[in-house]
């Protein structure tokens, strides 16, 4: 019974180790991208700084966008994004799906968690980094919590600068 809890605590506490390694992440992208670095350099760099903890090659992608806010505070059109290699299908949250040519000066509506935050100058480009990372588990017992859906697949973090 020891096992089984110890093994639980675990996978947990990597799940959230890995969650606060992305959240991470994705500011950085943000930061670097708005500080003027290309968004290319922009991923390698974060897939780079993921290391060996986070197999973002693998196991992850990173979108980074660059916009532009339209008439209003609630919509943006998307000037340039970049997506790191192989992005595995992973969907945007704004809407896009790679490659990124497909999303390239289309207008597309916040998502509601982001509100109104880095649209009220219409003069402004924000850049909004997304990093994905496929979660596994290292024990059986994480393994059987993940297929139970307590732990989480697929992980996800935003930052819009």
């Amino acid at each position: 019974m020891l096992c089984t809890f110890i093994f639980g605590i675990v996978d947990f506490s990597r799940a959230i180790y890995d969650a606060a390694v992305i959240r991470n992440l994705s500011g950085e992208g943000s930061s670097l991208a708005s500080r003027g670095t290309t968004l290319s350099d922009t991923i390698a760099i974060v897939v780079a700084d993921a290391g060996l903890d986070l197999n973002m090659a693998a196991n992850g992608c990173v979108i980074v966008s660059s916009v532009i806010p339209t008439n209003n505070a609630t919509t943006f059109t998307i000037t340039s994004q970049a997506t790191s290699t192989p992005c595995w299908s992973a969907n945007s949250h704004f809407g896009c799906i790679p490659p990124p040519s497909t999303c390239t000066g289309q207008t597309r509506t916040l998502p509601p968690q982001v509100g109104t935050v880095i649209f009220t100058n219409p003069n402004y480009t924000g850049y909004i980094t997304e990093v994905f990372y496929n979660f596994t588990p290292i024990t059986p017992i994480g393994a059987f919590l993940k297929n139970s859906h307590l732990l989480p697949t697929q992980l996800y973090a935003a930052t819009y600068m």
